[in-house]
This record gives structure tokens, C-alpha cells and sequence, in this order.
């Protein structure tokens, strides 16, 4: 049996991200109703984790390169352990749990993952995960996460028709379905370029303003301007804050999303706009003017591909309009931008660039990496949970969680993830730039009611005219009336609409 493995450029590239104050760790929690028998889910979870090779071996840095080797000193009484909250542990002791995990590095001398089974939490337990992000990206993990169900994970193929739009940004790439082998292909390119472009900024922004294509992507990711300074920028200390909503109901988000001809993901990145501008107005900050540029990872497994470890994801900057007061001009704003991007080459050209960056010289992944991510604020991704409740050692996984590693100086992550017909937010911050996440997540779910807010509106405004024209056909005389276009709608009542909207 191979006792250690050669682990790929891209995976390599994470691994040696890792800094003092930003850990690449994606960071789960898991909330079990109970009652739970502790000792037999940490039987279960021990079992099913070790289904995967992965997790007994450990990361092994070398000249040559780094390898996943055997652990020959390997003690799953290391990863998974059972604790207790302070006091009555409640939710706000737990997210100061995982706020205290999220700060703190795994030990690189073993398998890089932990588990910690929180007892007597809201009368059952929470799991909280950590697994660093070289062992897989999001959607890998989810895999993984799914995989410590009692029935598995949910392998059966997607009804005919069926939409997972709530698979953030997965209708937008679709035309990148296949782009892993380009992205492999552009590795040498993306080096080439990347080094030469670097050294000489002007020259790539001449490029990404003339140039097409993968080369010009590229250009454009080295010469982009930063986003609008704002005290969620500047230079992380290491301690993290984290929060999350209530759940929101997907049937709801779509719903809304339909009733005012967006996407789900256009809404939801409108209420992230949303949250973020209302926290800093309340911070006496000026919000005119304001774009904040999250850096979005975009899934580029193949079909076939989708239980293989490891990272396959490339990424976009998505720039938020938070200096646009209105909620209708901010979300057909996010409409616009993320139309704008459908054709984007950005994901392979990343994903080509880390592993590039992975076959280089650490000095040269970090001064191209910092190049790239010094131009954004945020990182947000959202993973599609499964979409019926699981159980895990016979108790059912009454919510799910997570949050996203920050590279570099980013100080925040924004997590969407869907399970069970619900979504939900969550916020993970530096405690230096950002101390009170709760401020801002707590302000979702009054960004999507604004929205609900609206569709009754526009329900309201259309039962008006519906009766005007009926009250209008009763009391006219019998006279032939010209012909109209049944889908038609007169122009001062549709003014008279968007007025109403407006309002």
C-alpha cells in the first residue's frame, strides 16, 4: 500500500496560504436535535471520516514538493473529541466556540481536521468541523459532510427540469462546466503572464483594457483597482468573530426572486449589499459612492468528478453596490453586473494561476497572490446542502453551517448555504476590523423583507389596476373599444406602478 502521495499544484498553493492571521481552515458547524448518545456519534463520526483516505494522512512540505503522507502516529481520540460549553451554552457561547477554533491553527504534525462534538446544546449537540482547505474546497467537503448520514449522501440525479439555482452562481457559469482541463492548460500561461504583468502594472492595464480573452482575464485580475476603503479593509489580527441568521425559507427567496424577475442569487447578493450598507451608515460612515469586491469560488469539477478530495474551483470578483440606497435600483444593479459576467473567463484563468502558483517558489505564490486579493474585501461562496433533512447517529441535522477561510489581509467571509428548504447566512470576521458581525447579519433577513416588502407592493399596485379597469369596462357605454395586446400595459399605469415600487 502507497504510504504517501504526491499532492497536486493547486492543492499546494492552499496549503501554503496559510498565514498567523488568516488560517486556511473551512470551519463547519452541524446542529443535531436530540437526544443524542454522545459516545456512539463520536463512533459514527470517527468511522465515516476514515472512509477517506485523506484523513489519516498528513501534509509533508519537502523540496521536491509536498506529499500526503500515512500518519504512523495516528489517534482518532485526536480528532474527535467531545466538549462542553461554559455556562448554559447557548447560541451566543457557541459561535464564541467557533470563533476561538477559527482562530486557532491545526497541528501540521497530523491529518489536517478536527471534530468537536459540543454536548448539551439546545438539548442536543452541535459537530464542529474544521479541515484545512488543502484537503478540499466546499464542494468536496460537502461530499464529505454528507457522507456522516446515516443513509449516505443523496446520489439520485436531479429530476428532469429540476432547478438548483440555489447552488450560488451555478445557472451563471454553466458555460464553464468543463473548464478544469482549460484551467490545467493556462497554468503555464497564467505564470508566464502573471510574472511579467506583475512587473509591470501599467502595461497590464493597457492589456486588460485592449486585449480578449484569457490573456486580457488575467490582465484585468493584476490591474484591477481596489475596491472603496471602508473599516471592513485593512490589516487582520488573527482572532475571529462569527455569526448567522435565522433561517429564511428558499420557497419564500424564490418566490420573491420570480415576482421581480431576478435570480435568487441576484437577491441574496442584493440583501449582502444591503447588510453591509446599513451597518456602516450606522458606523456614521459614508456609504455614497461604495463598491465592495468579493472574491466568489466558482465550482470547475467535471461531471463524474464530484466525490474526488482536493480543490477544483476557480474564482470571480463580484463587485457589490452598496453605495446605491434604493433596493430596487441596488438589486437590478446586481442584476446587471452579474449578466455582465456570464462570459467570463476569470474561474479557469484562476484556477490555471493557483496552479501555476503552486509549482513556484512560495515568495512568488505570495507576491502574485497578495497582487490579486489586495484588490477585494470580502470572500463569499455558497455551497447547496442537501435539500431534505439528514440524520446522523440516529438524530436529525436540524441546521447546518459554515464558513470560508480569508487568504491574505481579506477580513471577512460571507457563507450562503442552503439545506433542507432553507437558506442561511453566515459571517466570519477579524475581530480588529470588524468586532460585532451579528450587526451585520442580523440585517439579512430585514434586507429580504424589504424585497417581500415590494412584491406585495407590486400585488397591490396590479389588484388596483385590475379593479379600475374593471370598475371602468362596468360603467362605460357599449362602444366597440380598439384592439389591444392582452399582455400589453398602458404606459401611465405602468408609471403609475413603478412610482408605487419607488415609493
Amino acid at each position: 500500500m502507497r504510504t504517501s502521495e504526491r499532492m497536486s499544484p493547486v492543492d499546494t498553493a492552499w496549503l501554503r496560504m496559510d498565514r498567523p492571521n488568516n488560517l486556511m481552515m473551512i470551519t463547519g458547524v452541524m446542529a443535531l436535535e436530540g437526544p443524542v448518545n454522545a459516545k456512539a456519534l463520536s463512533s459514527a463520526l470517527a468511522e465515516r471520516m476514515l472512509a477517506h483516505k485523506r484523513f489519516r494522512q498528513r501534509a509533508v512540505t519537502t523540496p521536491a514538493g509536498a506529499f500526503w503522507v500515512n500518519d504512523r502516529d495516528f489517534d482518532i481520540a485526536r480528532h474527535v473529541q467531545r466538549v462542553r460549553l461554559p455556562g448554559r451554552g447557548g447560541e451566543t457561547a457557541l459561535q464564541d466556540y467557533v470563533a476561538q477554533l477559527a482562530s486557532e491553527p491545526l497541528d501540521h504534525a497530523h491529518p489536517l481536521w478536527q471534530m468537536r462534538i459540543v454536548e448539551k446544546y439546545k438539548g442536543g449537540v452541535a459537530i464542529v468541523s474544521r479541515i484545512h482547505h488543502a484537503v478540499g474546497d466546499g464542494i468536496a467537503l460537502m461530499k464529505v459532510m454528507l457522507g456522516l448520514a446515516d443513509d449516505g449522501e443523496d446520489d439520485r440525479p436531479a429530476a428532469h427540469g429540476e432547478h438548483h439555482e440555489e447552488g450560488f452562481l451555478s445557472s451563471l457559469m454553466a458555460p464553464f462546466a468543463g473548464a478544469a482541463g482549460l484551467s490545467l492548460k493556462l497554468s503555464q500561461l497564467a505564470l508566464k503572464e502573471g510574472l511579467a504583468l506583475a512587473a509591470n502594472p501599467l502595461r497590464a492595464l493597457k492589456f486588460a483594457k485592449t486585449g480578449a480573452g484569457v490573456a486580457a482575464e488575467l490582465a484585468w485580475l493584476l490591474a484591477m483597482p481596489s475596491d472603496s476603503e471602508t473599516r471592513f479593509k485593512g490589516k487582520p489580527h488573527g482572532a475571529k468573530r462569527v455569526a448567522w441568521t435565522r433561517p429564511l425559507r428558499l420557497t419564500e427567496v424564490k418566490a420573491a426572486s420570480a415576482a421581480l424577475d431576478v435570480s435568487i442569487n441576484d437577491i441574496l447578493l442584493a440583501c449582502v449589499a444591503g447588510a453591509m450598507r446599513a451597518y456602516l451608515e450606522d458606523k456614521g460612515d459614508e456609504t455614497r459612492g461604495v463598491e465592495i469586491r468579493a472574491l466568489v469560488p466558482i465550482n470547475l469539477r467535471p461531471p463524474g468528478a464530484e466525490h474526488e478530495l482536493g480543490n477544483r474551483f476557480g474564482i470571480i470578483a463580484v463587485e457589490l453596490p452598496v453605495g446605491v440606497a434604493h433596493p430596487l435600483e441596488r438589486l437590478a444593479e446586481v442584476r446587471r453586473r452579474m449578466l455582465k459576467l456570464k462570459n467570463s473567463y476569470e474561474p479557469p484563468v484562476t484556477l490555471g494561476m493557483f496552479g501555476a502558483l503552486g509549482l513556484s517558489p512560495k515568495i512568488m505564490q505570495d507576491q502574485l497572490f497578495d497582487l490579486l486579493i489586495s484588490r477585494a474585501t470580502a470572500v463569499m461562496t455558497n455551497v447547496p446542502g442537501p435539500q431534505k433533512e439528514i440524520r446522523i447517529a440516529g438524530a436529525p441535522v436540524k441546521q447546518v453551517m459554515f464558513w470560508v477561510p480569508q487568504s491574505g489581509d481579506i477580513g471577512m467571509g460571507v457563507s450562503i448555504l442552503s439545506y433542507a428548504g432553507n437558506v442561511q447566512f453566515g459571517l466570519i470576521t477579524d475581530a480588529a476590523l470588524t468586532p460585532d458581525p451579528e450587526a451585520i447579519i442580523g440585517r439579512f433577513e430585514q434586507e429580504f423583507e424589504a424585497y417581500l416588502y415590494h412584491v406585495l407592493l407590486e400585488a397591490a399596485a396590479w389588484a388596483e389596476e385590475r379593479d379600475a379597469a374593471e370598475e371602468t369596462q362596468e360603467t362605460a357605454p357599449d362602444e366597440p373599444k380598439p384592439a389591444r395586446d392582452a399582455g400589453a400595459e398602458d404606459a401611465p399605469a405602468m408609471r403609475k406602478r413603478k412610482k408605487r415600487l419607488r415609493a
